[in-house]
């Protein structure tokens, strides 16, 4: 989800509920501690430069359980950062504390802002030799080749 797209979300909501992968809720008296503009300058395994850029939120629940941020209030954190900061139209990614800090990206269902699990990827998978899709092979193949590999044979 882009930044503009939160903005018009939060544009017309009551509350702010933010769903964990787990189908749980972040506490309802969450705090946003930090919006920011994180900017990756990389070199990938296979020598390519990147540069990535993505607007950050830090969720936090803290001890105040009579804290609820409204929707309004969050559209002003927002637009001061973009103020202050220069962020553009980019990607949220979200941090939210787990067993260690959690990245995760974020969908909204309707309802609910979705907290969407993030995963590693390897951007240069052609340069590496991993494939791109996994080979499917009927065992009845194997069979087939001369060699086959048998208990006692000391292939395996």
């Amino acid at each position: 989800m882009k930044l503009s797209e939160i903005k018009r979300h939060l544009a017309t909501a009551e509350t702010i509920n933010f769903r964990l992968p787990s189908g749980a809720y972040v506490p309802e008296n969450f705090h946003v501690t930090e919006i920011g503009l994180v900017t990756r300058h990389f070199i990938d395994c296979g020598g390519t430069e990147r540069l990535e850029k993505v607007v950050n939120f830090q969720l936090f629940d803290a001890n105040d359980f009579e804290h609820r941020l409204k929707p309004q209030k969050l559209i002003k954190i927002i637009t001061l950062s973009e103020d202050k900061l220069g962020i553009g139209d980019f990607e949220i990614e979200v941090e939210y504390q787990s067993e260690t800090i959690s990245k995760y990206g974020l969908h909204f269902s309707g309802k609910d802002f979705q907290l969407v699990p993030k995963h590693t990827a390897c951007l240069a998978s052609d340069a590496c030799g991993i494939p791109t899709v996994k080979q499917k092979v009927q065992l009845i193949e194997l069979q087939k080749t001369k060699e086959r590999c048998t208990p006692g044979a000391g292939c395996c």
